[in-house]
């Protein structure tokens, strides 16, 4: 094997059977369950674990993220939507309409996302409305992890379903 052949079996547009789209997968899925409202689930953990200082660290953490979040919602979310929508949906055009595996592949990969996004959204706004503090904050997160991490079992699954349906179409069919 030559260094071409090498290089070019590295980068590779068939996703599903290529280990770097996999790895992305699992990285943005880990990323997105740790990450909760832009903060590490750790410290969620450890203000469940210790609370006094640990508690009040993640209640600040949580705050600025919200305000963060929040200032985000109004003109720029129109923005980002609309262009999130048109790659999303020229991603599902292109993958299942022109049969271009690396579109698929980025659709399985961003579709999930949005919902996550969504999700991130709707809590922000309850917990800007609320105001939790203490135990009802850390219950508010680990709620949230949890449907995070509910939406990306579902997108792993799927997404894999999908591959193995690609993989064994282009083998045999």
């Amino acid at each position: 094997m030559t260094l071409i052949d090498i290089i070019t079996s590295l980068i590779d547009f068939r996703t599903f059977s290529s280990i770097w789209y996999w790895l992305a997968v699992l990285v943005t899925w880990a990323v997105a369950t740790h990450w909760v409202i832009g903060v590490p689930f750790d410290m969620v953990v450890r203000a469940r674990r210790q609370g006094g200082q640990a508690a009040q660290d993640l209640e600040i953490m949580v705050a600025i993220n919200l305000r963060r979040l929040m200032t985000i919602s109004g003109t720029p979310a129109v923005i980002l939507v609309g262009i999130g929508a048109f790659v999303v949906t020229a991603a599902a055009m292109l993958g299942f309409v022109y049969r271009l595996e690396l579109a698929q592949g980025l659709f399985c990969l961003a579709f999930p996302l949005v919902f996550v996004g969504l999700l991130t959204q709707r809590s922000c706004q309850q917990f800007a409305q609320d105001q939790p503090t203490g135990p009802a904050l850390i219950l508010a997160m680990v709620r949230l992890r949890f449907w995070i991490q509910l939406i990306a079992i579902t997108a792993l699954f799927c997404t894999a379903l999908l591959g193995i349906y690609v993989l064994l179409s282009q083998r045999f069919g």
